[in-house]
């Protein structure tokens, strides 16, 4: 247990803000992202944890009902890591992977856009499967963002590349948009010790999502959920 999830004030609680937390874990990774996150709603709403309760739309989407309606929010887990996304502002997506060794050149050609896949080919060999993962990872989560997951060639749209790799440690994700998709922004970050990827997205209203100095994405390592 931990006594606040939001010791420095409250992130997720300004409009713009989206506030993403995740801890590793040793097993029942998605009873415990349904345990943070109801945790984590209360405390932004300064409301019992009792009086919010997790529900899920027909297609899968989760939401908040009780004191959590005006929350929108997202829920990931990966084996021995889960995360969850919160925010007032737009519908939210979050994806979680564990980073490991794949056949990156061959599952980009297979899967990604064309520009994604030369992008992954051209870097050295050992940051290959990092980097698949950190489009991947945007993709599973702009597909949550919409309430639609993966279908409809979710895996060939096209991400917004990094702008510079690898990324620099410590540095906050900050949202961008898809190319040709200016209501789909979207963001990635390496989270302990690079073990693990987070990818991260907003569905904006009104055919935009605020501009990037508008949205303040703030990812943090919390106690694991009991």
């Amino acid at each position: 247990m931990i006594d606040s999830l939001f010791m420095d004030g409250r992130p997720g609680s300004a409009p713009d803000n989206v506030t993403v937390l995740w801890c590793g874990t040793d097993g029942d990774e998605r009873r415990r992202a349904r345990t943070l996150l109801v945790r984590a709603a209360a405390e932004l709403l300064d409301v019992p944890a009792a009086e919010v309760w997790l529900e899920h739309e027909p297609g899968g989407r989760p939401f908040l009902g009780g004191a959590g309606t005006a929350l929108r929010v997202s829920v990931a887990h990966a084996r021995g890591a889960l995360a969850v996304a919160l925010t007032t502002a737009f519908p939210v997506g979050v994806d979680v992977e564990v980073v490991r060794r794949l056949r990156a050149d061959a599952m980009a050609r297979a899967w990604l856009d064309p520009v994604e896949a030369d992008w992954v080919a051209a870097l050295p060999e050992a940051d290959r499967s990092a980097a698949f993962l950190w489009l991947w990872t945007q993709k599973e989560a702009v597909g949550k963002a919409l309430g639609q997951g993966l279908r409809g060639g979710g895996m060939s749209r096209s991400m917004p590349l990094p702008e510079h790799w690898p990324p620099v440690a410590g540095e906050p994700p900050v949202p961008r948009p898809l190319p040709g998709a200016p209501d789909l922004a979207s963001a990635a970050v390496g989270v302990g010790g690079g073990r693990h990827i987070i990818g991260v997205a907003l569905h904006g209203t009104d055919g935009a999502v605020p501009s990037r100095a508008g949205v303040r994405v703030c990812v943090r390592e919390v106690s694991p959920a009991p």
